[in-house]
């Protein structure tokens, strides 16, 4: 699992057909910052992920890699590699919170 902000969006017209009606997100993963431990850092990457809890643009979620992106009920048939299964509330590190939504 891996902590990622949402970026931005996906349109893709010509698709498989399981994935007709399947939102697709960007998503930039996150670290802690290793200088101070007191923040979230962007990683300079991106991925595609569908999702599958109804989050939004600007958002911090959790998502899965691999065989586990096909594990939740709405994934299971997906030809996918990444997919967002939790928005994020907090994030704590060593007692302190490094991320709070909202904030």
């Amino acid at each position: 699992m891996f902590l990622a902000r949402i970026t931005g969006s996906l349109v893709a017209t010509h698709k498989v057909e399981s994935l007709i009606g399947q939102k697709l997100l960007l998503v930039e993963p996150l670290r802690v910052d290793e200088k101070d431990q007191k923040s979230l850092k962007p990683t300079g990457r991106s991925f595609v992920v569908v999702d599958t809890v109804g989050a939004g643009e600007g958002e911090v979620v959790l998502c899965v890699q691999g065989s586990s992106a096909r594990f939740t009920p709405g994934t299971k048939e997906l030809p996918i590699d990444a997919a967002i299964i939790g928005i994020v509330d907090t994030v704590q590190v060593k007692q302190k919170t490094v991320f709070k939504a909202g904030e």
